[in-house]
């Protein structure tokens, strides 16, 4: 078993918008040799801002047989990259990686022919392209590192992430991705050398490349820290950290300075967009503090996020989903609540779809839920396959759905055992004139989730930030 570095080592994550040319490029390897001072770095990078949809809608055109559009894409995608290479890089470094970024570009083009020719694009193949971005945005970060003298090297994170094989939202293998982490990133730490590590992507057993779903180079670094026993990592985006609330609906919101790992997972689940939802649990497993940072504003506090944290009892912060759909099913006494909630919640779990709230009336036989807009489709034809016998036999008398409903959920740990919470909230919304249409808390007391119509999100999120001062 290898030691850990007498340095303390810190995995820093920067995101599209940090990296979206060469000047932001130039403004990261700044703030990474900031950082790199007494300690050991580790950093993962995104795919330059807005290079994955890029790429995404390359492959769509491709298997429309829409060959002008694609070459489009993808000389853009070629200028985005020389660009950066032929304005940061010395002489003597830009002709290689021109080389270099050529024959990417050429992967490109033969993916994008392939798709073209079978007028289709399958999840695997999709992960191949849909990651390349951030394959030649961890190459050029390194190169320009080591141009401004600091030894880097990039690391495609297919060499040592290893997950199952669900193309588009695979799931890590953690007791075969450790160690590769380790056998990889600690030589190269322990010499001096600093990895520049591709967000994003990991690969199968046998070496087929899969990502771990839109958004997830947190993911990324949070496996790689959680890996390395990091001191710390940080998530560098264009945020000042964790707000209060969106800031486009309530411009009053602030930054919290602290907040609780279930806190986190708890805004990130209903659609705060500072985190990927599954980045959290390997560091709260290992206890590694994460920072939220702005790269764009790096000497401002951010947000730490911990096992615990210091603040103001009750709700810490708002966040919502305005694009959701509320389905409502009823059965009569033939059919049990219980059979009727696994009958649900089955269908729903063949595609993984995940509810955002759940409320029961059992006297009534009736359960509701709400799920994301773009999954509302597929939820009804999956009701409507598992219940097809029930409502032929009119044992389910009902299955109802209401678009454009939006879900607000008010957080924080120490809204647990304070008397009130509820109270205040709904009679803020209750002033303002606004229906709520359901409510969920769980025992835990961590969130209290309700439906409105979704014309009614920003005043709604508004009522209840300044009804708690936050």
């Amino acid at each position: 078993m290898q030691s850990k570095p007498t340095r303390p080592l810190r995995v820093m994550k920067f995101g599209g918008t940090s990296v979206g040319d060469a000047e932001r490029i130039e403004r990261v390897a700044r703030t990474i040799a900031e950082h790199a001072r007494g300690a050991a770095v580790v950093v993962v990078v995104s795919a330059m801002g807005g290079v994955t949809e890029m790429l995404i809608r390359a492959a769509h055109a491709a298997a429309r047989g829409e060959e002008g559009e694609w070459r489009d894409i993808g000389r853009e995608f070629s200028e985005r990259h020389r660009d950066v290479a032929e304005r940061l890089l010395p002489d003597q470094d830009r002709a290689a990686l021109l080389r270099w970024l050529s024959e990417q570009v050429k992967t490109f083009e033969n993916l994008c022919s392939g798709f073209s020719l079978v007028r289709e694009v399958t999840p695997r193949s999709m992960d191949s392209l849909s990651s390349l971005g951030e394959v030649l945005a961890a190459t050029l970060l390194a190169a320009v590192l080591r141009s401004q003298g600091r030894p880097a090297e990039a690391v495609d994170a297919t060499e040592i992430i290893v997950t199952d094989e669900q193309f588009g939202n695979a799931s890590p293998r953690f007791e075969e991705t450790d160690p590769k982490i380790l056998a990889r990133l600690r030589p190269l730490i322990e010499q001096g050398t600093l990895p520049v590590v591709t967000g994003f992507r990991g690969a199968t057993p046998s070496g087929l490349c899969t990502t771990l779903g839109r958004g997830a180079s947190d993911y990324t670094a949070t496996i790689l820290g959680a890996a390395l026993d990091a001191d710390e990592i940080s998530i560098w985006t264009d945020v000042d950290g964790v707000m209060t609330a969106d800031p486009h609906l309530v411009p009053g919101a602030k930054v919290i300075p602290e907040i609780s790992y279930r806190e986190t997972i708890e805004l990130s689940f209903f659609g705060a967009k500072v985190l990927h939802p599954k980045a959290i649990q390997p560091a709260m497993k290992k206890g590694i503090p994460v920072w939220i940072k702005n790269t764009f504003h790096p000497s401002g506090p951010g947000t730490k996020i911990a096992a615990s944290a210091v603040g103001q009892a009750g709700v810490r912060a708002i966040t919502s989903v305005s694009k959701a759909s509320l389905f409502t099913l009823g059965g009569n006494d033939s059919l049990s609540f219980p059979r009727l909630a696994a009958k649900v919640f089955s269908s729903l779990s063949i595609d993984d779809i995940p509810s955002l709230m759940v409320t029961q009336s059992s006297a009534e036989n009736v359960l509701c839920f709400a799920v994301h807009d773009a999954d509302a489709p597929r939820v009804r034809t999956r009701l409507e396959q598992a219940f097809e016998l029930e409502m032929r036999h009119e044992y389910v008398e009902s299955l109802e759905t209401m678009a454009q409903v939006g879900i607000v959920a008010a957080t924080g740990e120490q809204m647990k055992g304070t008397p009130g919470i509820a109270g205040r909230l709904f009679g803020a919304l209750g002033r303002r004139g606004i229906n709520v249409i359901a409510i969920a808390q769980g025992s835990s007391e961590l969130s209290i989730s309700f439906a409105v119509k979704s014309e009614d999100i920003p005043e709604a999120v508004r009522a209840i930030h300044e009804e708690f001062q936050l």
